[in-house]
């Protein structure tokens, strides 16, 4: 049988994202953060590509990409509630970390696995963070899809664009337990 880690398989069997809303200060130190961000970098990567980075948005940067966002869903047209969510999630923040997808054409990994690649670095720092006590929350919504934001915000290039924002912080409440699926309903088994 081989090697068997029962902390960690509790861990991944309870874990739960702390709404974002609910984060508050303090939050990790760049000490405290890069074994979160070195968790995130042991990512799968097919062809060693290296197809995300890292940006660390601290409170004034947040502050500032909140005001962009304000300014961004006005020009899209956007509903006000739908615009005062994409604001709200960078004017609560206190420390949120960009994952940035690179797209890196290659004959031989197809595109959809960078893209893939890039998601799982998104709930690697997710995950790493909780384990390591903090609450976290992975977001994305409009901005996260919007090129002028994208570029105006980030100073994002062509090839990049934005995976979602990991909101890392104290929690203030523990949220109930939700849902999940029936497995029984998502699993097949092919024996041949």
């Amino acid at each position: 049988m081989p090697d068997h880690n029962p902390e960690v398989l509790e861990f991944l069997l309870t874990r739960r994202s702390r709404p974002a809303k609910t984060l508050t200060a303090p939050v990790p130190t760049r000490e405290e953060l890069t074994p979160i961000l070195t968790a995130a970098a042991r990512t799968p990567d097919h062809g060693k590509l290296e197809p995300w980075r890292f940006i660390v948005l601290e409170k004034p940067a947040l502050t500032r990409l909140a005001g962009i966002a304000q300014t961004r869903g006005e020009a899209l047209g956007l509903e006000e509630d739908r615009i005062a969510k994409g604001v709200n999630q960078f004017a609560n923040g206190n420390l949120a970390v960009a994952v940035i997808e690179i797209i890196k054409p290659n004959d031989k990994v197809p595109a959809l696995e960078l893209t893939y690649s890039a998601g799982a670095a998104c709930l690697a720092m997710l995950n790493a963070a909780l384990v390591t006590g903090w609450g976290a929350n992975w977001l994305s919504g409009w901005p996260s899809h919007d090129r002028g934001f994208m570029i105006e915000a980030l100073s994002l290039s062509e090839d990049e664009r934005i995976a979602g924002f990991i909101h890392i912080g104290t929690e203030t409440s523990v949220p109930p337990e939700r849902p999940r699926p029936d497995l029984e309903k998502i699993t097949q088994w092919l024996s041949e």
